[in-house]
């Protein structure tokens, strides 16, 4: 277990300048968006007021009030998120290829670590799943942050206010980045890690076979993708709609598990066997 976190936190610290950019460009960007979009609102409510000779009442009954929303539909606010996504995903295959293909190729020195090679495997899967989460989290302590720079612009009668939570439910851009619930959190982050360790394994069947190994590892990332839409075939095409909607979820439950197990297991099996470094 001490060689998994020290290799965890190896990983992490590999990682961590990109990271600290990747954050300092969602706050900046975010706040600058907040900034530009609550200053053009309240500009166009003095334009409407002082030169057009509308009330206060005329312009909200027409324009309407300055929420949240507004900003968080905008690429100041989406896409800083998706930046962070979009290298999320490029790293989940730079953490490998970037081992063999670096200075000195630092496979060799990694695979040759005395602890067994699995802990490689997830300490990498690991550090996804911690970057992951700690975007989650930094964009959830900003919210508060960005609300009350909102505040601060756009005076209170031309603004609605709502809070962190009432951001996330009523925006369902927000819903699959920030779940709803614990149990929608861990089926949603579990099927990622899930997606995360099936590629990892098709990225290990390249590094062993080469170019038979492509083949191998698109081969293997649909019969994952057959055996995560199994329980839906089944039922509508061989039950006519037996399960329930809870009976359906546990299922894929069940499914997703024994993907992510075997995806462990076939990894583990490479990275002993059949390994080229």
């Amino acid at each position: 277990m001490n060689r998994y976190l020290k290799l965890v936190n190896f990983e992490f610290n590999r990682f961590v300048k990109i990271y600290v950019v990747l954050l300092a460009i969602t706050l900046i960007t975010q706040i600058i968006g907040v900034i530009l979009k609550s200053r053009e609102y309240v500009a166009n409510a003095n334009e409407a007021i002082y030169q057009e000779q509308l009330s206060t009442s005329e312009f909200l009954s027409q324009y309407g009030t300055m929420s949240f929303d507004t900003i968080v539909r905008s690429v100041w606010f989406l896409g800083p998120i998706a930046l962070c996504a979009g290298a999320v995903a490029f790293y989940i295959f730079l953490i490998w290829y970037r081992d063999w293909f670096g200075k000195n190729t630092f496979i060799y020195r990694l695979l040759m670590l005395p602890t067994a090679r699995l802990n490689v495997f997830l300490a990498k899967g690991t550090t996804i799943l911690l970057v992951t989460l700690g975007f989650i989290g930094f964009q959830l302590i900003i919210l508060p942050i960005e609300t009350t720079i909102l505040k601060w612009i756009v005076p209170k009668d031309f603004r609605v206010d709502m809070g962190v939570h009432e951001i996330i439910g009523a925006i369902p851009e927000l819903h699959l980045i920030f779940p709803q619930s614990f149990i929608e959190f861990v089926l949603s982050y579990g099927a990622g890690m899930m997606v995360v360790f099936v590629l990892f394994t098709a990225i290990l069947l390249e590094r062993s076979f080469r170019w038979k190994g492509i083949l191998m590892g698109v081969a293997y990332g649909v019969v994952a993708l057959f055996i995560m839409l199994s329980p839906l075939l089944v039922q509508d095409f061989v039950v006519d709609g037996y399960f329930y909607i809870s009976e359906m979820v546990l299922l894929e439950v069940l499914v997703g598990c024994i993907v992510i197990a075997l995806s462990i297991w076939f990894s583990n099996y490479l990275l002993k066997r059949k390994i080229r470094v």
